[in-house]
């Protein structure tokens, strides 16, 4: 009697040791497939991605040419910048990208297609002026993609080119929608729109234009 409780004993501590190595196993393949999926991405892997790393980018750019050669009022637009940074980082984190990650080259991210070639041109790429003094009606910035500031506010635009109270008329050549700003602000681009006028053209989910005609019209 003794040795059959001792043999059944035995047989359920087995069991319940196969029982929990299988659950272990469970829950580690588990937390692996787990920790796969929300490894960040990068750049080159998700267009959202991009154009926030873009978008930094252009931010990090104008911070450094401030800080280069600063003005009266460098200080305040570093901080400004310095806090669109650090929202652009939490959209970063929210989208699953690499937190950080900026593109240092807005004007064309590596392996982009040039989008003069895309884009009909007013005038030969070698025959038009230099876009801070284009004429009004004249497609400027070519081959530039376009992305978010990351400033909150009206629909505005900023620039390195034009002068504060220059009309920009931004249009995507992917979903044909455009949206005509004032440039309100300097920064480290072309043109490049703040928040609220990057949804006025913006296709869903992205943060990156990559076929935009810009036009300077007033």
């Amino acid at each position: 009697m003794s040795r059959r409780r001792t043999l059944g004993t035995k047989k359920k501590v087995a069991l319940l040791v196969s029982a929990a190595a299988v659950a272990g196993g469970g829950a580690f393949v588990m937390a692996s497939t787990s920790n796969a999926a929300q490894s960040p991405q990068t750049a080159a892997e998700s267009t959202v991605c991009q154009g926030l790393a873009t978008a930094l980018g252009n931010n990090q750019r104008f911070i450094e040419g401030q800080r280069s050669a600063p003005d009266a009022q460098s200080a305040a637009r570093i901080a400004n910048r310095e806090a669109v940074i650090a929202q652009i980082k939490v959209q970063q984190e929210a989208s699953g990208c690499a937190v950080g990650e900026s593109a240092q080259d807005s004007q064309a991210a590596a392996g982009q297609p040039s989008q003069a070639a895309s884009a009909p041109a007013s005038a030969p790429a070698s025959q038009a002026p230099p876009a801070g003094n284009a004429a009004s009606g004249q497609q400027v910035c070519n081959g530039s993609t376009v992305t978010l500031s990351g400033e909150a506010g009206a629909p505005a635009a900023s620039s390195n080119q034009f002068p504060a109270g220059t009309k920009l008329k931004v249009t995507n050549l992917d979903n044909n929608k455009s949206t005509t700003v004032e440039v309100t602000s300097v920064s480290g681009s072309c043109a490049l729109l703040n928040n609220a006028a990057f949804e006025q053209v913006r296709e869903p989910g992205k943060f990156l234009i990559r076929r935009a005609l810009i036009e300077k019209v007033g």
